[in-house]
């Protein structure tokens, strides 16, 4: 079971480390999980990343990322850079969060975002039982081992399942089932999951998934449509 508070964020009480880094700190932690979404794939161009950052992605010592290693350290763009590496990874979602988590007022403390996104990865591969899944929960669970609270998943993912109909049907179903099986796993009955809705895909049925993405009334899902919006 993990460590689970229903108080609000943590503010930080100690100063940063020699290196200017908040790990010593009590950490509200964000896991990033879906596919290339997800993962990052701003500024690729063929196989390579131009290397830029927009300013709303900036590093920050009070946001940190866990690394492949199980380590603490300041967040950066390509935040996927050794976890989906069998792509280019470039910018995406997650540091813009955590910039603007800490920035409208909250009372975030110290931000840690945990990568766990693979690109080109269909939903079923996420079940529980799955190495992907495993691997999830296994960095999930490393990353409050010293202490924090992991505040949301924030998933991102749908597009592989937009080509076959069979799996964009499947697709409600096979979500709903990973939040109750995340859920259980990460003792916490009620953790609050971000998903966004597609606004394209690799296939025909994407307003299938989008339908799918948009229906979930489990309690604490929160749904962000990406339909409309600019690069």
């Amino acid at each position: 079971m993990l460590p689970v508070s229903h108080s609000g964020f943590v503010q930080p009480s100690q100063p940063l480390n020699q290196s200017g880094l908040a790990t010593n700190l009590a950490k509200d932690i964000f896991i990033l999980a879906g596919q290339s979404n997800m993962a990052g794939r701003g500024g690729v161009n063929g196989s390579k990343w131009n290397g830029y950052v927009p300013r709303e992605c900036r590093p920050d010592p009070s946001i940190l990322r866990l690394s492949a290693e199980l380590t603490w350290e300041e967040a950066q763009e390509p935040l996927h850079a050794d976890i989906d590496v069998n792509k280019t990874c470039g910018v995406g979602p997650g540091m813009a969060f955590a910039n603007a988590v800490r920035a409208n007022g909250s009372r975030a403390g110290v931000v840690g975002l945990v990568p766990c996104a693979v690109g080109g990865t269909k939903i079923s591969a996420w079940a529980r039982g799955t190495q992907l899944y495993g691997e999830l929960v296994r960095r999930a669970t490393e990353s409050v081992r010293e202490g924090g609270t992991i505040r949301a998943i924030l998933w991102y993912q749908g597009e592989s399942d937009t080509v076959r109909s069979e799996d964009a049907e499947a697709y409600k179903g096979n979500m709903e089932r990973l939040i109750v099986d995340l859920r259980s796993d990460l003792g916490n009955p009620s953790l609050l999951v971000i998903q966004v809705a597609l606004a394209s895909g690799r296939g025909k049925f994407i307003e299938t998934v989008r339908r799918a993405q948009l229906g979930i009334t489990l309690p604490n899902v929160k749904c962000v449509d990406a339909k409309g919006l600019g690069p």
